[in-house]
């Protein structure tokens, strides 16, 4: 269930909340692992941008939203947490943000598709 933290500028949201999500189209996912864990395994549809190039990257995470919420992915929850602060901290403040608690590791176990 997601759940809101007033001292965080994101939303925690389970994978199966961040799958309802993709599917009718109102957000966006960004994976900010590394190259090397993404070409292992990563959920399907998502855009890498690793959490140590989004403050460079905040033009492409602009475009690549369009205006829709943007879901921040990583292994387990912790990178895609930061990767939310640093994008509000970059001044992407228009958008809205949520951290896919669990990551990759969640999202593969509950079987939601992967690749591509």
């Amino acid at each position: 269930m997601a759940t809101k933290n007033p001292n965080e500028p994101f939303t925690r949201i389970s994978v199966s909340e961040a799958k309802a999500k993709l599917d009718d189209g109102s957000a966006v996912m960004v994976d900010v692992r590394n190259p090397e864990e993404y070409v292992e395994v990563h959920a399907s549809g998502v855009r890498l941008i690793p959490v140590n190039t989004v403050l460079g990257e905040i033009k492409q995470i602009r475009t690549f939203a369009g205006g829709k919420e943007v879901l921040f992915i990583c292994k387990s929850g912790a990178r895609s947490a930061l990767a939310a602060e640093y994008a509000t901290a970059a001044g992407l403040t228009e958008l809205a943000f949520s951290n896919v608690e669990g990551g990759t590791l969640a999202w593969v176990e509950a079987g939601l598709p992967t690749g591509d």
